[in-house]
Order: C-alpha cells, then sequence, then structure tokens
C-alpha cells in the first residue's frame, strides 16, 4: 500500500483551528466588516445557482451578499430573497448589438466598478456558456487577480478554466471544485493521467479505501502543481484538497442524496471563509496582521505545526487550506442534516436552511460574541 500523502489530521482540530480566522460580533464593527461576497453567475437558463451560493454565504454570516448576473436573471433571482443584492450588469449575447464584435474590457467595466467594493467573488454558479459572458468573464478574472482578489471557480467557471488554464496558472488565492468530470477534464488539459470515471468505480470494489485516497490526494496534488499553486478542492465520497504541496482529506459524513445545487452551498461557504480569512490577517480583531499574499507555499510540516499550535499565529497558506477544509465540511454537514430530516426528497434549498446550525455544530461562535 502506498504511503498516504495528506495529513490525516483529526476534524476536531482543523476546525478548531479554523473557528480562530471567524471574526467575533464585537460593537465596534460596522457593516461590510464580515464580508462582502459577489457570485458572478445567473444566465436565462440558469437562476437558482447563484441563489444558492449567495444564501449560503449570507447564512454564514457575510454582511453583504452580491449576485452580478445577466440581465434577463436579474427579476427572477429578485424574487427568490430581499435580503441579496442583485445587479443585472453582467452582459451577454442578448443584450449587446454585435455579438461578434466586442470590446471585453468595456463590457466588464461595470463588474470591474465593483471590485474595491468586495471582498471576495465566486464565478461560475449559473453563469452558462453564452460566448459573450465568458469573453467578459476573463477581464475580470484578469482584473481581480492583478488587484489580488480571491475567487472560488465553479461550473462554466471551471470550464473557462480549463480551456485557458493561464487565466489562473500561479494565482494562489484561488479555490477551484471541482466534481468528479469536472476534475478530469481538467486533467486532461494540463496532461496528466487520471482513471476515467468507469475506470474509477472498477477499482472502487477492488482496491483498499486507504489506497483510493492516497491516488486521489496524489492526483488532486498533481493537478494543483500544474495549475502553479493554486487550491483544488476535490469533490467525491470524501473530499480531496490540495495546494500542490499539502493535502487534506475531509471525510465529514454528508447525505445520500446527489441533488443539484449542494456545490453551491460549497461555493458560497467559501466565499464567507476567504472573506474571514482577510479579516484575520488584516488583524481586525486581534494581533494577526500580515500580507494575505504569499511568496511560495509552506512546506506540509510547516502546515501541520501552525494546525497543531493553537498559538501559532497561522500564514495565509495555511489558513487558505483551513478555508477551504471548513467548506467542505459544512457542507457535507449541511447535507447530512437536510438529509436526515427530508430523506430521498431533499433539495439544494434544504442544505441553505442548515447552513447556520452546521456552522454552530462544526465550528462555534467566538467567545467573544456570545451574549
Amino acid at each position: 500500500m502506498p504511503e498516504p500523502v495528506y495529513i490525516a489530521t483529526p476534524s476536531r482540530t482543523l476546525l478548531s483551528r479554523v473557528r480562530a480566522m471567524v471574526p467575533p460580533l464585537l460593537e465596534k464593527f460596522h457593516k461590510g466588516q464580515m464580508g462582502r461576497v459577489a457570485v458572478i453567475g445567473g444566465s436565462a437558463d440558469y437562476t437558482g445557482a447563484p441563489y444558492f451560493s449567495a444564501m449560503a454565504s449570507a447564512r454564514l454570516g457575510c454582511d453583504m451578499s452580491h449576485v452580478i448576473c445577466e440581465r434577463s436573471a436579474a427579476p427572477v433571482i429578485k424574487s427568490y430573497s430581499p435580503n441579496l443584492m442583485v445587479h443585472p450588469i453582467l452582459a451577454s449575447s442578448a443584450t449587446v448589438r454585435d455579438p461578434s464584435s466586442i470590446n471585453p474590457p468595456e463590457l466588464a467595466g461595470p463588474v470591474i466598478a465593483m471590485l474595491n467594493r468586495l471582498h471576495v467573488l465566486v464565478i461560475g454558479p449559473g453563469l452558462g456558456r453564452d460566448a459573450v459572458t465568458l469573453k467578459v468573464v476573463e477581464e475580470i478574472l484578469k482584473v481581480a487577480r492583478s488587484r489580488s482578489v480571491p475567487f472560488v471557480l465553479d461550473a462554466d467557471g471551471l470550464m473557462l478554466v480549463t480551456e485557458k488554464p493561464d487565466l489562473i496558472r500561479g494565482y494562489r488565492e484561488c479555490i477551484l471544485t471541482p466534481n468528479v468530470m469536472e476534475f478530469s477534464r481538467l486533467a486532461k488539459a494540463l496532461g496528466i493521467d487520471v482513471p476515467s470515471t468507469s475506470e474509477a468505480a472498477k477499482r472502487r470494489g477492488s482496491v483498499a479505501e486507504e489506497e483510493q485516497l492516497s491516488e486521489a490526494s496524489s492526483a488532486c496534488e498533481k493537478l494543483a502543481q500544474a495549475l502553479g499553486g493554486v487550491t483544488i478542492i476535490q469533490k467525491g465520497a470524501k473530499d480531496v484538497i490540495s495546494n500542490g504541496v499539502t493535502s487534506i482529506i475531509c471525510d465529514q459524513q454528508g447525505g445520500l442524496k446527489r441533488s443539484g445545487g449542494q456545490g453551491d452551498t460549497l461555493t458560497g461557504c467559501l466565499g464567507t471563509l476567504l472573506a474571514w480569512r482577510a479579516a484575520y490577517h488584516e488583524g481586525l480583531w486581534a494581533d494577526t496582521k500580515s500580507s494575505i499574499s504569499s511568496e511560495g507555499s509552506s512546506t506540509k510540516e510547516e502546515v501541520f505545526e501552525e494546525i497543531e499550535d493553537e498559538k501559532k499565529k497561522m500564514s495565509p497558506t495555511t489558513t487558505l487550506l483551513l478555508a477551504a477544509y471548513a467548506g467542505s465540511a459544512l457542507t457535507r454537514e449541511c447535507s447530512r442534516r437536510a438529509f436526515k430530516a427530508k430523506g430521498r426528497s431533499m433539495q439544494a434549498s434544504d442544505l441553505t436552511d442548515e447552513v447556520h446550525e452546521a456552522f454552530l455544530e462544526l465550528i462555534g461562535e467566538p467567545e467573544e460574541s456570545k451574549l
């Protein structure tokens, strides 16, 4: 059996360190300091995904949750909840005079103008594959990267990266959340050999679980390395999280129903966790001020040491891995709780309703927040 290539740390230890990144609710804080997150997605055919993502972000605790969507999607998403700020400023073929002749930087201008007011972008839920929209999103990614704005990529955001990996290559303030098929397409695009879906299914019946996890972790690590150190959450029976140097397995129990939209809860939670991470490194409530950008990755040993030592100040590399782990664990706990309540009828909206209780169960409020 190959030696495991991931950190086998108890979830309680990991989640305890995540709690150190959660800003306490203090009277001195003002609106927006707990997080300003924008989901970029929502098109004529897909309005549920950006809503589920933005609501998960809001339910976890960010102060301001935005959806930046295509014009036709805005009235529908607005009707779902008055708590979200919905901006119909994402250009598409339906909103330009000549889709064959456009100026992407100009069309991206209204979204780029918002970046200075945002902590994190979540790109992909319900985005669709309109050619004009994707060119505009390319420009948004380039500018967000140049300004060191962290972002999460899922769904059609991942498809864009599969076609143009240089958009994110080497950008460490980035989390990708591929499912099995999306991971396979990304790996193929980067020239990384991974088993096909059918081959993986056959191996599950003949190979020990520990070996399967080690192989999955190794593949995730190779893909993260090929993309220059981005963080990847490879969703599966157990989620594999890797930045190309350090890998962690999230084996939090989830539900048994594979309804669509559960990944949107993950992206929304990640948005808020990354906003909290920024507040942690800014020293918003404690002496933790440090640069969010880092030259290179900490070693696996350094990450493990920072996780184990509760008094040790965490590096941006470690906090990014912990944010990814927490997003995975929270989503799986939401799924478990929703499935327990609804069984076979469970839907994505049932996960949304469980976000707060899942947070309290796994992470818990900092002592300063408790009345």
